[in-house]
């Protein structure tokens, strides 16, 4: 049986998912709005993110019509094999009831955005972390309910291979167990697609180790991924989840 302080930490974990999600339930109009349909935000990407996971092959949309132009499908895995995320840009409410989601979209090219009926998607998961990219700086930052919580050097794309900038997100985390290897000891794959189409896994860009290289962070050496000392990618790894948002600037 659970004792007293294990039964109050449940209760208090259970209440702060609830309140995490409770503005999600919000009313959303009045009748009068309703009937010409309601769109509400569900993301902010600085303090709060929503992303779901896809479930069907379902079109992605230009506008929340069902005849509205096609502009690519949900897709269920990554080129990695991974299941594949969507961060929840907005929720839209036809005057029919039914509801589509905006969605970001991973791939080339990078940035795109489209509508999708919710059945496509999975439950809904939250974040509160956002990691920001200064390629000019050559610095992440990475902030937690809108407080910085870490920052670190990193290494970026040379000049004939530049790390994309725009609004991305965390895919994928994968812990590499050998320390050999140039990724060590953790990749965080990215929704950014670098300028290499001729890639493995189709040229997602990665946050992981030196390389082999720790004396070329901070700097230009990479094929567009975003190389860290091993101790601060660890530590990136542990803290931040799936669906967190990656801005990547120029300066």
């Amino acid at each position: 049986m659970a004792s007293g302080s294990q039964r109050r930490g449940v209760a208090y974990a259970a209440c702060v998912v609830a309140a995490s999600f409770a503005w999600l339930a919000g009313p959303w109009a009045s009748p009068a709005a309703a009937a010409r349909g309601v769109e509400r935000r569900l993301s902010n990407e600085r303090t709060t993110t929503i992303w779901a996971y896809g479930l069907e092959r379902a079109a992605v949309r230009v506008a929340p019509r069902p005849r509205a132009r096609r502009i690519d499908r949900v897709v269920l895995e990554n080129g990695d094999g991974f299941p594949e995320i969507y961060v929840l840009l907005a929720e839209y409410r036809s005057p029919s009831g039914a509801s589509w989601l905006r969605i970001r979209l991973p791939g080339r090219p990078n940035g795109r955005t489209g509508w999708v009926h919710s059945e496509a998607l999975g439950s809904y998961e939250i974040t509160h972390w956002v990691l920001r990219v200064n390629l000019a700086a050559r610095r992440l930052t990475a902030v937690f309910d809108g407080r910085v919580r870490f920052r670190a050097p990193v290494g970026i794309g040379k000049p004939s291979t530049p790390t994309p900038t725009g609004h991305f997100w965390i895919t994928e985390r994968i812990p590499v167990a050998n320390p050999t290897s140039p990724y060590w000891p953790y990749v965080l794959g990215t929704s950014d697609y670098s300028t290499l189409t001729d890639w493995p896994g189709g040229g997602e860009v990665g946050i992981h180790g030196d390389f082999g290289e720790p004396d070329r962070i901070p700097g230009d050496p990479s094929h567009g991924c975003i190389r860290m000392l091993p101790g601060d990618v660890g530590w990136l790894a542990r803290h931040v989840t799936l669906g967190t948002p990656v801005l990547i600037v120029r300066g």
